[in-house]
């Protein structure tokens, strides 16, 4: 497209990345490598406007001094252009106003706003509408108020967090797209592990939910002080570095090829090293007649996912990095449904034979290709979006209940909100984020015979967890445990992360409440009568007003009409309006993916 092609935006074909903060120390003055100490923040902040999840290391606290700008220097006087890149550079020049101590960047910055375009204006490039830059002040704010607090100081790991996650308010509040972040940070730290108590961290509210938090947990180490805290908020979660740097499949001898590796993605399905980017497929097994059936699946979605390896980012560190790895993660949903038909022991086999084929078709690639292997291929991504579009259970993860809503967020002035308003669907503020986003409430029926969560202890999680570790995915398995606190005690918890540490790469956990562990929940269970009364509301999506308001078609020769249903240049005509109509159409992340199937074009082809 011309967002690759033209801009050299191959960084948007990617699902996630990760960057360490351990070096912001040494990247002051003329780094070689054109970075500098704001690097891994306006990484984080590109990456994300991008719609690439990014996660990200506390390494970098008492690494660099913070001085507050000095007021008797002319000050830097920054107009922001009304771009993506425009945004991100000037959060680089006002980071580096506190970094960078001495010569013009250690003056005092005045950003004039005045040419992003208003809220509600459309962004024909990349998708969406403005938000006007007031989400783009409220950063520069937030973060001045950050800094001028440790005017003197050495960067904290709680300032490295608030930073990164008030990144994250901005972009979500900005465009369409939907940002997610992970923090990974020291078990032994406290400030660390209490950043979501927000008792204690109460101005963290208003951001602190940006990002999932992990621990970079060690082999044999005591996990009762983290338990605690999961059993509180569900957070931080477990990241095991030595294992995702030893082992490919947990089944498999150490081979130690990921020793490079620095952290993950934000839903933690795969390893990284810093500034790396990956590329995720998913995969359906239970909807395939048999193995050989969904072996020419994985060809096909390695395929792809290889080739995107092959695009440049505008990145040059990262170029380095991804050009060595071409870490690829081909997933597989549904696993709970093919279970129920098919049986642990048929996972087994699809699951060692499907990575048997997909290895031996990255050789036949690689070789082809002329570049080198994928140093990683498979993982388990937890889904979300894309599963409910195949009628899957996502990812590794049992179904809430065989009745449940799904909440999906969308931005206030998302184009998607009037048609589903019309539709009958229930829409409220998100209570995170009232002023910028909305919740979208969808029934879902998974149909019978599927195990839901209450039914499935903890303990047969963590063993479907480390199954898959072991037979399919070489990255990871994204995995999130729900527990039930009243049958469950932190002892218990405890003793399943000391057996499993040595199964895992990552693991997480929430517990389980009557009324959710908090307000608007992804997943909710219902009843089969709350189900019926929702579903009774609904009315077809008509998302036909949506695509008129993105541009005006000029009028092309179709099949619509009698006279012409006949005329040989009726399947080019077709093309051509279909080409009109989805040529423009604005790209789309995770979350709000969107397609166009024009009937007459489908009409006409079956024809020829």
């Amino acid at each position: 497209t011309s967002l690759t092609e033209e801009r050299g935006l191959f960084a948007a074909l990617n699902n996630c990345a990760f960057v360490s903060t351990e070096n912001i120390g040494t990247l002051e003055g003329d780094h070689p490598t054109g970075l500098s100490p704001a690097s891994p923040f306006t990484f984080t902040m590109d990456a994300s406007m991008l719609g690439v999840g990014v996660g990200f290391d506390t390494l970098g606290a008492g690494k660099i001094m913070v001085k507050r700008p000095n007021a008797k220097k002319k000050a830097q006087k920054v107009v922001i252009a009304d771009s993506r890149e425009g945004w991100v550079e000037s959060l680089e020049v006002l980071l580096n106003s506190y970094f960078v101590h001495g010569g013009k960047d250690h003056a005092t910055v005045e950003f004039d706003y005045s040419r992003i375009r208003k809220k509600g204006e459309p962004i024909r490039g990349f998708g969406g509408t403005a938000s006007g830059p007031q989400p783009l002040m409220e950063l520069h704010d937030s973060v001045r108020d950050c800094l001028n607090s440790l005017n003197g100081k050495a960067l904290t790991i709680t300032a490295i967090v608030d930073i990164m996650n008030m990144i994250g308010k901005c972009v979500i509040a900005g465009n369409v797209r939907r940002t997610a972040e992970i923090a990974f940070g020291s078990a032994e730290s406290e400030e660390y592990i209490s950043l979501k108590d927000y008792d204690k961290n109460p101005y963290r509210m208003d951001f602190g939910w940006t990002s999932n938090n992990s621990v970079f947990a060690e082999l044999g180490m005591d996990y009762s002080n983290v338990v605690s805290r999961i059993w509180k908020n569900g957070e931080p979660g477990f990241a095991w570095l030595e294992n995702m740097r030893k082992y490919g499949r947990m089944a498999d001898p150490q081979n130690d090829k990921d020793r490079r590796a620095a952290g993950g993605n934000p839903c933690l399905e795969q390893t990284l090293e810093s500034y790396e980017l990956c590329c995720l497929v998913e995969t359906f097994p239970e909807r395939h007649e048999n193995l050989e059936d969904f072996k020419k699946t994985l060809e096909i979605a390695f395929m792809y996912a290889k080739t995107v390896t092959l695009g440049k980012t505008h990145w040059p560190q990262s170029n380095r990095v991804m050009q060595r790895n071409r870490r690829i993660g081909c997933s597989m949903s549904g696993i709970a449904q093919f279970i129920a038909s098919k049986g642990m022991h048929e996972l087994k086999v699809w699951s060692d034979e499907g990575y048997k084929h997909i290895q031996a078709t990255d050789e036949r690639l690689s070789e082809w290709l002329a570049i080198p292997k994928s140093i990683k291929t498979t993982s388990i991504k937890p889904s979300g979006t894309v599963s409910l579009l195949a009628g899957a259970t996502p990812g590794v993860h049992a179904p809430e209940s065989r009745y449940y809503i799904r909440r999906v967020r969308l931005s206030t002035d998302s184009e998607l909100v009037q048609p589903l308003l019309l539709a009958g669907y229930h829409i409220e503020a998100a209570e995170t984020d009232p002023n910028n986003t909305v919740v979208v409430s969808v029934p879902i029926d998974v149909g019978e015979g599927v195990r839901v969560q209450k039914d499935i202890s903890m303990w047969e999680q963590l063993s479907i967890a480390a199954f898959m570790q072991s037979y399919w995915a070489d990255n990871q398995v994204s995995c999130t445990v729900t527990f039930d606190p009243t049958r469950e005690t932190e002892e218990s918890m405890v003793a399943a992360l000391d057996v499993f540490q040595y199964q895992l790469k990552g693991i997480s956990f929430l517990p389980r409440m009557e009324a959710g562990a908090y307000a608007q929940m992804p997943y909710e269970e219902i009843s089969a009568e709350q189900f019926s009364d929702m579903s009774a509301k609904l009315k077809p999506l008509d998302l036909t007003q949506l695509y008129e308001m993105h541009f005006d078609l000029p009028e092309v020769k179709t099949s619509r009409t009698e006279e012409s249903k006949d005329d040989t240049s009726t399947v080019e005509n077709a093309m051509k309006k279909a080409a009109i109509e989805l040529r423009p159409m604005p790209d789309r992340f995770c979350d709000s993916d969107s397609c166009v199937f024009d009937e007459e074009l489908l009409k006409a082809t079956k024809k020829t």
